[in-house]
């Protein structure tokens, strides 16, 4: 009789024991689930938050920070329509910005590329020749002279002026110096002439120049 107990006890503890560690199976697949759903729910949440933020211009992000918070998002491959939606307005919005500061880059990478072309010696000697044949008057001619003159090795650098050009020999007017010459502009008040060459000292001053008739 002791045994019968002793069996059936056995077999009660038994399917006890196989029930609550299937209750224990189940509550830890629920809770996991759950678990992941609330993830879900937080970056849907999060994605809706920082996607509608740059579509409302309401971060502090750079274009890069933005572009890079949008592929993150895109990576999370969330599946909801919502988000679907927004980055669609998003890429869009991003997309426009992007064409914008590339425009705007070239733009300032020209500017100063212009700026350094415009004090390469030879144009600034162009811009000071044409600022010294229109000049509105005597002072101001001889104020672009004066600084003019500062660009050369001596007020006597020789001035050649080709005239003309023939099997590879330049053929030059009779010769003078940058002083003459700017001079000559100046009463002249026309520069019929352009820069064809510059030469330099040792020090970075211009010891002969070169002019062609344009």
């Amino acid at each position: 009789m002791k045994n019968k107990i002793t069996t059936v006890m056995l077999v009660f503890l038994v399917a006890l024991i196989t029930l609550g560690g299937n209750t224990s199976c189940k509550s830890k697949k629920r809770l996991a689930k759950e678990a992941a759903e609330a993830e879900y729910k937080a970056r849907v949440d999060e994605a809706v938050r920082d996607l509608t933020a740059i579509l409302d211009d309401e971060t502090t992000w750079t274009l890069e920070e933005k572009e890079n918070r949008v592929q993150t998002i895109k990576d999370w491959n969330l599946q909801n329509q919502q988000v679907d939606d927004l980055l669609f307005q998003v890429e869009k919005k991003l997309a426009r910005e992007r064409a914008q500061a590339e425009k705007k880059a070239e733009e300032e990478r020209k500017a100063a590329e212009e700026a350094a072309k415009a004090k390469e010696p030879k144009n600034v000697l162009e811009k000071n020749f044409n600022s010294i044949a229109s000049a509105s008057s005597v002072t101001q001619a001889n104020r672009i002279i004066s600084e003019t003159l500062q660009l050369f090795e001596s007020n006597n650098v020789p001035v050649l002026i080709i005239i003309s050009q023939a099997g590879g020999f330049n053929d030059y007017d009779r010769p003078t110096t940058i002083e003459d010459y700017l001079n000559y502009l100046k009463d002249q008040k026309v520069n019929r002439n352009r820069v064809s060459d510059l030469k330099f000292n040792n020090n970075g001053k211009i010891n002969e120049v070169e002019l062609i008739k344009r």
